[in-house]
């Protein structure tokens, strides 16, 4: 049945992308979902992937008992900061979880015990088995079956829909949002883009998809937040970039609390002193990360955050650390300094 409209949004979403491995098809696996509904804890698991979904899932099986490897083409959390990546592997270390970085997935095959999978490390090969296979390589645009070249209606090579900053696809009068689009799949980035094609759509408006302070969080343990630019993706955007770091161990509430955990990484342009990026490593430090957007979104400089009055014992003042360390060594100052 074809229905008709003036104005039409494709909102398909995403599904769990599998790769394209030698014999993934004859072996079985979980997906995120499956994996939440399995009658019984595993004794062992392979997580294939080290995004925000592998490692809040490594590590949650991981506590409840499991005994889990979770390998990965590159290092954890690829869009995070170098230092946040390196300390978080650290942490899943300290919950006995094998972190196995840097190679190549070679093939995969069902054993008696339950999976094999084989990798390339450095040219070298070796496979590693477990129970179950849990597979958190990415997710892949709904739109395989939609006949979007026959209306004219373009995709990315990974299938997603191009859409301009209005979510307008390249066919007049249809719309796309969410998902689909493969841009910051969050559920609240998916609303908003939702929101604003269906104004656009039918309000004959103008408005604008802006995601330059857009905040993202990974529930691990300790949680990982940012929002804006990374180090890399300011000096690859133009900026004459510096960064502060504040270790955990300088912000009191870590210290009160007996868990220093985790670090503060502030990026900002160094001519003029603007802020540009945030990413927090932190016990509960994904509450802080609103903070760093309201900076950013009303074009806070690190002096002007470093300058502003925060509540003691808290960990978003952490973010006055790191403000004031771009000046300063503030591991020498006294308590509440500043």
């Amino acid at each position: 049945r074809f229905v008709g409209a003036d104005r039409t949004i494709i909102a398909t979403g995403a599904s769990p992308a599998i790769p394209d491995l030698h014999g993934l098809s004859e072996t079985p696996y979980l997906d995120s979902t499956a994996a939440l509904e399995l009658g019984a804890l595993p004794e062992s698991l392979l997580v294939m992937g080290g995004g925000y979904i592998g490692c809040e899932l490594a590590q949650m099986f991981a506590r409840a008992g499991t005994q889990v490897t979770l390998v990965t083409r590159s290092h954890l959390l690829p869009e995070a900061e170098p230092e946040i990546s390196s300390a978080l592997t650290d942490y899943l270390a300290d919950d006995n979880i094998t972190v196995r970085t840097g190679l190549d997935y070679v093939s995969t095959r069902k054993t008696e015990a339950g999976v094999a999978l084989t990798i390339s490390v450095g040219g070298r090969e070796e496979t590693l088995e477990a129970g179950h296979l849990l597979l958190t390589t990415g997710r892949r645009a709904n739109t395989a079956k939609l006949g979007l070249s026959e209306m004219g209606i373009q995709t990315h090579a990974n299938g997603a829909i191009l859409v301009d900053e209005r979510m307008r696809t390249t066919r007049a009068g249809v719309y796309a949002a969410g998902d689909v689009t493969g841009q910051d799949q969050f559920v609240y980035m998916a609303a908003y883009g939702a929101k604003i094609a269906a104004r656009n759509a039918l309000n004959d408006q103008s408005l604008a998809y802006d995601n330059a302070a857009m905040p993202w969080v990974v529930f691990t343990d300790p949680q990982v937040a940012g929002v804006g630019l990374s180090e890399a993706q300011a000096i690859k955007a133009g900026h004459s970039v510096k960064t502060s770091i504040a270790p955990l161990d300088l912000v009191p509430r870590a210290l009160a609390a007996h868990d220093t955990r985790g670090l503060i990484k502030l990026v900002a342009d160094a001519d003029s002193d603007v802020l540009l990026g945030a990413q927090i490593l932190a016990p509960e430090g994904a509450d802080s990360i609103q903070t760093m957007v309201m900076a950013l979104t009303f074009g806070m400089t690190a002096k002007a955050l470093g300058e502003t009055i925060f509540p003691y014992l808290t960990t978003v003042e952490g973010l006055k650390l790191a403000a004031q360390g771009f000046g300063k060594d503030v591991s020498k100052l006294s308590c509440c300094a500043g």
